[in-house]
């Protein structure tokens, strides 16, 4: 059997290695989650919800452990602190709202009627986690799940295997019974044939394009549901208005934050003619003080990429660009620890759209800078991509940054922010990137079916 293993990209030793369940374990598995969830969804909604919180706070009083775990298993700097906030303030709102994104919608109660509609739990839930945010995007609907009273069972990336163990152990030690929420370790192969035998009433993927499909075809006739969030391309439009500074401070970091690592990050810009040079000299300028090397040093502002191959995928982008006439502006005597999952960052310049790193998922620490001549163009520009998750409009002109985001295709637009998940709003996307919808009352919609009564009083 192939194990699970977690190569640190810290000096690509083995971390971790845990061994998949086997087809029967996982099938046991799925048996003693589809047992428990009845008793679950039974107990008060009040209850499920402090559960929650207690589970979720649990995990934040293990952060000072888990920062460093982060930074051996997928590279993050340690300086930066973990994820506990997002985490956090995700799962709280998701708390917050549950009275009311779950309460019964009451058409009538009189006499002679009571026709309601009610929201019930799917049963299991299967969440799909990524390496990239594993806290983060694994609690978007994690939290919702279970306290709409589903039961949920976690396959977590193998590149972060400790992860999903550290949840369930804060979950549990919060009273949450251990088949309500179950962290398992499976292979591509098992998980797909768990799926494609309707062992699941929802599966929620983030990742990528490839595993999206693959997710899809193993639910094919089965009707389970499916939310799916994958690839993305996202861009920054910096209009002629805009403050240079502030959309240069938050985009570049938009672009480089994590090694480039984001779902949402700002893979590339547009910019009016007028404030182009401007805007790419500040970029340069914020880029060179980075400093890239271990990140459990302190002082290390960007750490390797999760994996060697992903950054050998961004190197061969980033030469592919240049050969073809981009100009590159980081000068690489800056970042001399560049090599192996090290991946010093890159601004490029006199990029077009025929190029692989304006149109492929990059996921990694360059972004491409083009000059546009006005909105028209920019909104072409950034609807010239397979995908569709965040857009960044910067402007002073809010009824400007509306009408623009109106013909944008994507799920989420910003107006002079980038790269921050909004758990009040549906995440969510379009073309490539998906389907369905995280969080929000919406998340919990998707993560419930709705249900009709209609009584007939004697």
């Amino acid at each position: 059997m192939t194990m699970i293993t977690c190569i640190s990209p810290i000096d690509g030793s083995v971390y971790a290695e845990r061994t998949p369940l086997g087809a029967s374990d996982a099938a046991a598995a799925v048996a003693r989650a589809k047992a428990a969830q009845a008793a679950w969804a039974a107990r008060p909604l009040a209850e499920r919800i402090a559960l929650v919180q207690d589970g979720v706070a649990r995990v934040g009083a293990m952060n000072d452990a888990i920062v460093p775990e982060l930074a051996h298993q997928m590279g993050r700097p340690v300086r930066y602190g973990g994820e506990f906030g997002g985490f956090n303030e995700r799962a709280s709102y998701m708390a917050d709202i549950a009275q009311d994104a779950l309460a019964d919608i009451v058409v009538e109660d009189s006499d002679k009627f009571r026709r309601v509609i009610k929201r019930v739990p799917h049963g299991v839930v299967l969440v799909v986690a990524p390496w990239n945010y594993p806290y983060m995007t694994a609690i978007n609907t994690v939290a919702p799940a279970l306290i709409a009273g589903n039961t949920v069972m976690l396959k977590h990336a193998s590149q972060t295997p400790l992860v999903g163990e550290r949840m369930a152990e804060a979950l549990h030690a919060a009273g949450i019974p251990q088949d309500v929420f179950q962290n398992v370790f499976l292979d591509h192969q098992t998980t797909s044939d768990l799926i494609a035998a309707k062992s699941f009433g929802f599966v929620n993927f983030t990742g990528s394009v490839g595993g999206g499909r693959a997710i899809e075809t193993a639910a094919a006739g089965t009707f389970t549901g499916v939310g799916l969030e994958l690839g993305g391309k996202d861009p920054g439009y910096v209009c002629d208005d805009a403050d240079v500074q502030a959309a240069a401070d938050t985009l570049i970091d938009g672009a480089m934050f994590n090694s480039g690592q984001c779902c949402c990050g700002i893979e590339r810009i547009y910019v009016a003619e007028a404030l182009f040079d401007d805007f790419v000299a500040k970029a340069v300028e914020i880029v060179k003080g980075y400093k890239l090397g271990n990140p459990l040093d302190p002082e290390t502002t960007i750490g390797p990429m999760a994996h060697v191959r992903f950054a050998d995928t961004v190197r061969e982008q980033t030469a592919e660009a240049i050969a073809a006439g981009a100009t590159a502006h980081i000068d690489p005597a800056d970042f001399p620890q560049d090599g192996g999952a090290y991946l010093m960052p890159q601004i490029l310049t006199n990029v077009t759209h025929d190029m692989r790193v304006m149109r492929e998922e990059s996921f990694g620490p360059v972004v491409g800078i083009m000059a546009v001549k006005d909105d028209a163009e920019a909104i072409r520009l950034m609807n010239d991509s397979d995908y569709g998750l965040t857009a960044s409009v910067w402007t002073q002109d809010a009824a400007r940054a509306e009408a623009i985001a109106d013909q944008i295709e994507t799920g989420t637009v910003f107006m002079n922010r980038a790269d921050y998940l909004d758990p009040a709003l549906c995440w969510t996307g379009c073309k490539d990137t998906g389907r369905g919808g995280g969080l929000s009352v919406i998340g919990y919609h998707n993560l419930t079916r709705p249900k009709s009564y209609h009584l007939k009083k004697a």
